[in-house]
């Protein structure tokens, strides 16, 4: 059934306080969220994260950001325009720091925001569009959720890949200043699988609970519990919980491919289900994408009632010859009665062989006969095979961007993609991330980035001349800089007039000895659109 509430404002919060980011004015009390991670359960240690090296960035104006390195593979003509969003994280030692990550085609960072634990991740970070009900305002937005995902060794309380209790989301604008912090109700706990604001300012994302229960019909423990999740709906404007749909309600655990056996290795948890997105149909109606069922559900927003079950054991759908799939992520309605996902089609078990090797995966569905044919695919070279994790974006030209989960790739392709074996044609853009780093998702956006907060400078003596290091986290506006020095830090005057930006921090030798320096960022039209403290040489 469907089920609604009225409940307490949503709480609003504040980024980590070494982040250079603020708050939007508001009336109400921000509150801190997900700021440590969760404990870890066992006294398994938890390995700091690399920091230094050919893999990670370093920079002069900004000694406390190290994010990682990544590796171009491939980059020909024709990728759509805009920044490239993820989180990075590992499942052992991450290379560079955790935190939502937002780079160009080149791999040069344009944005990061660090975490200050290995064991604390952002997820899901995508750019969307807030509307405030109140106001009818829209505007962009950066939103990502920020918590400790379950790692073992770690973490065995929960089944591998599920939240910690204390995650949230987060909602900032384009100045980087946090307007809304988002949690979840009923009990449950915010999931990094789903967050999606919609036109009417609403936040519709996944949570989950452990719920207790006797796991022996299924083949588990007696004292087990099973991972629940919910579909939840929280108005923005209000913080009222206006539509929530829980999966265990619907949906039967005996159906589930994981068997409940595992849950000896996770605290007794059965992660049956393994809810993983949420899209929204144009008649209002939901698909749920369901890991561990090998299915999606079309699900009735009025009644609560399953439409249809597409794939696993009670589908009612057939498939044609490679339409097929299992363990998926990031189900998507299409235009023109199309189905997308990623197809992890792997591995997500130590007992489960590989069914088949990961693609992104596009089906024509034919909703009269209930069938289901191969309309596009999208494999990888060399071939991959994920046990978890992935998407599949949509690019306004007709490309589809992919992160490749569990492993270390994002791609794009042109729109016809490719088959199995011949994973270069099309492939038009190929990263690797260092080590054994993983993105939950990966995402190009167009974005703009006014920070509110100024540029960042250095200065260092070098041969008898000056450096000055110059960045401005998150601009994606700054084109050249300035650079002004002077005996006194009241007495400064231009030494630099134009110096091209190049990456994030840009070096800019001056023959004057300062010792004080400013730098003032310069738009595409010259004019200045930042200015930063005053520093010395050497400090």
């Amino acid at each position: 059934m469907v089920r609604t509430a009225g409940v307490g404002a949503v709480a609003l919060g504040l980024v980590l306080a070494n982040c250079p980011f603020s708050v939007a004015g508001q009336k109400e009390a921000p509150v801190l969220c997900a700021t440590k991670p969760a404990p870890p359960t066992t006294g398994a240690t938890i390995s700091p994260p690399i920091t230094s090296g050919p893999d990670v960035w370093s920079f002069v104006s900004e000694p406390g950001l190290h994010p990682m390195r990544v590796d171009v593979k491939t980059w020909r003509p024709g990728t759509a325009s805009g920044r490239i969003f993820v989180g990075p994280y590992n499942f052992s030692q991450v290379v560079g720091q955790t935190g939502a990550l937002m780079n160009r085609n080149s791999g040069d960072p344009v944005f990061f925001r660090p975490l200050p634990f290995s064991n604390l991740q952002d997820a899901d970070i995508q750019a969307q569009t807030y509307r405030d009900r109140r106001s009818g305002r829209r505007q962009p937005v950066l939103t990502f959720w920020q918590g400790t995902i379950t790692i073992p060794p770690a973490y065995t309380n929960l089944p591998a890949g599920a939240p910690q209790p204390g995650g949230c989301y987060y909602i900032y604008d384009n100045h980087y200043r946090l307007l809304k912090t988002v949690f979840a109700r009923n009990g449950f706990d915010a999931d990094f699988h789903e967050f999606l604001l919609t036109s009417r300012g609403t936040a519709l994302f996944i949570a989950s609970k452990a719920v207790p229960m006797d796991l022996t019909p299924y083949g588990g423990p007696a004292n087990g519990a099973i991972e629940d999740h919910q579909v939840q709906e929280v108005d923005l404007a209000t913080g009222k919980l206006v539509f929530f749909w829980d999966m265990l309600d619907h949906v039967n655990p005996a159906d589930s491919e994981l068997p409940a056996s595992d849950a000896v290795t996770s605290g007794g948890v059965w992660d049956a289900f393994h809810m993983n997105s949420i899209d929204e149909g144009s008649d209002g109606d939901l698909l749920i994408s369901a890991r561990n069922m090998w299915a999606l559900y079309d699900i009735s927003r009025k009644t609560g009632t399953i439409n249809w079950q597409f794939g696993g054991k009670k589908s009612d759908f057939t498939f044609g010859p490679g339409a097929d799939f299992f363990w998926q992520h990031d189900a998507r309605f299409r235009p023109g009665n199309r189905i997308s996902m990623f197809d992890d089609g792997c591995c997500a078990t130590s007992s489960s062989p590989p069914e088949q090797e990961s693609h992104g995966l596009i089906l024509d569905v034919d909703y009269r006969h209930r069938r289901a044919t191969v309309d596009r695919t999208y494999f990888h070279d060399p071939a991959l095979f994920a046990a978890s994790q992935g998407n599949v974006q949509a690019l306004p030209n007709g490309d589809q961007f992919i992160g490749w989960g569990q492993e270390s790739y994002y791609s794009e392709y042109a729109a016809p993609g490719n088959t199995q074996g011949n994973g270069r044609r099309n492939l038009l853009y190929d990263v690797m991330m260092p080590g054994s780093n993983v993105s939950y998702r990966a995402f190009r956006y167009e974005w703009t980035g006014l920070p509110d907060y100024p540029p960042s400078a250095a200065a260092r003596a070098d041969d008898g001349r000056s450096l000055v290091y110059a960045s401005w986290n998150g601009s994606t506006e700054t084109a050249a800089w300035q650079v002004l020095a002077g005996p006194t830090p009241d007495s400064l005057s231009v030494v630099v007039r134009h110096a091209r930006r190049s990456g994030f921090e840009t070096v800019i030798p001056t023959p004057s000895r300062g010792p004080y320096f400013q730098v003032r960022a310069l738009d595409a039209r010259g004019k200045v659109i930042g200015t930063s403290n005053v520093v010395e040489l050497g400090e």
